[in-house]
């Protein structure tokens, strides 16, 4: 039996500028503002997706990543 690992590492890129950040994502928790470093502008999620993560990120956020389904 193989154990998925849960990834804690996203690369959040901001829709408005382009701008990359690694993020530590939390784990006990879905995030649903972020900042961007490059702009300032405040990203929320998109319709239906529970974080900005999820939305923005090169990897969903740990709930979903365990739950093993788009959104938690």
């Amino acid at each position: 039996m193989t154990v998925a690992r849960t990834i804690l590492e996203s690369t959040i890129i901001c829709p408005d500028c382009g701008h990359a950040a690694l993020e530590t994502m939390p784990t006990d928790a879905c995030q649903f503002f972020y900042d961007c470093n490059g702009c300032g502008t405040r990203l929320k999620p998109r319709q239906g997706d529970c974080c900005v993560y999820c939305s923005y990120g090169s990897m969903p956020c740990p709930p979903v990543q365990e739950a093993g389904r788009a959104c938690c």
